[in-house]
């Protein structure tokens, strides 16, 4: 275990944000995580896995940043039908996915592209084009930051919900996930085209009998084309989750907005995109000094180079407080700010 001093977290969060870590340390073994947490408090740490998904706010960090480097991916099971893959928090999600495809093993491949690392798909329930985390996922081991014992969490002890888990709430600081395991098909795939863009991408490719790394190529043109390249422009994906009203508040806003996109989650939810409903409030494209909301994708708030988390983050809120005043929906971001 070496601790650096004074490391700068610009190359560690997608965002580019400018910031000094006073203590740092990069762990690559279980073990090692171990030793860590068993040598500092636990307020003291903050883990950090890929920085895709966090808004750093702070120029100096006291807390001593934990880098999350544990590696691996392994079969630890299969049958006929189906195939049970092991991998590490800290492999890059797109590069397992890939990893997947080659093999054909489906069930990930509407995930492609998704920035951050393994370890954030079931902290996050990550999803993207009708797909997520708790639909392949079989079980995670996380690292109990009081025992230290290592747990595992089946999806009903993970209690997911839309970008939500155990590991966002009750389980916020107490918990380091360390691998997660997929249950992924084998064969007779089961493709989920029917979300977004897919199908009209596919017919562009004209591909009309998609394998999974058909749909995978999709999602990565159709991502491709609306998300920027984090690292040729600072952004955390999707800033915003998409709000999901009740029904009354569904039938309130619709009467108003007959042509807005919506789908239905229950009996008595429906989902409304928060890109149209920033778009729709004049934001898209909006920049004040270096922080913006991209102008292809609304959902994205970018980095134009200089922009301080503070910044980016009073553009947030600012985006929350239009939308909120225009259609009467509160917007939650979906990163972790810091």
């Amino acid at each position: 275990m070496q601790i650096q001093h004074n490391v700068s977290l610009q190359p560690h969060n997608t965002f580019g944000i400018a910031a000094i870590a006073k203590n740092f340390v990069a762990v690559t073994h279980t073990d090692e995580l171990i030793k860590v947490a068993q040598s500092f408090p636990r307020e003291d740490l903050f883990f950090l896995s890929g920085g895709s998904n966090i808004l750093i706010t702070q120029p100096i960090i006291d807390k001593i940043i934990v880098k999350l480097d544990l590696k691996g991916i392994e079969i630890i099971d299969e049958n006929a039908e189906f195939v049970w893959v092991k991998s590490a928090a800290g492999e890059v999600l797109h590069g397992f996915i890939l990893w997947c495809l080659a093999r054909d093993f489906g069930g990930l491949e509407n995930l492609s592209l998704i920035p951050g690392n393994v370890g954030t798909a079931p902290m996050q329930n990550v999803g993207a084009y009708g797909v997520e985390t708790k639909d392949v996922m079989t079980y995670c081991t996380a690292l109990n930051l009081e025992t230290f014992q290592l747990e595992k969490f089946d999806n009903q002890a993970c209690e997911f919900g839309y970008r939500e888990s155990f590991f966002k709430h009750q389980g916020k600081g107490k918990y380091v996930i360390t691998d997660v395991v997929f249950k992924l098909k084998k064969q007779d795939h089961d493709l989920h085209t029917g979300y977004g863009d897919i199908s009209s991408e596919l017919k562009k490719m004209q591909v009309a009998k998609p394998t999974i790394q058909d749909v995978s190529q999709a999602v990565i043109a159709i991502r491709s084309s609306k998300l920027p390249d984090p690292k040729k422009l600072g952004n955390s994906g999707s800033f915003f989750k998409n709000p999901i009203v009740d029904r009354n508040t569904f039938a309130a806003f619709i009467a108003k907005h007959p042509a807005a996109p919506h789908y239905t989650i229950s009996e008595n939810e429906v989902k409304i995109p928060a890109g149209w409903l920033i778009e729709q409030a004049g934001l898209k494209g909006v920049r004040e000094g270096d922080a913006g909301v991209h102008e292809k994708q609304a959902l994205v708030l970018v980095n134009y180079g200089k922009a301080t988390g503070q910044e980016l983050l009073q553009l947030a809120k600012k985006v929350q407080q239009t939308v909120l005043e225009k259609f009467g929906i509160e917007i939650y971001p979906e990163v972790n700010i810091i």
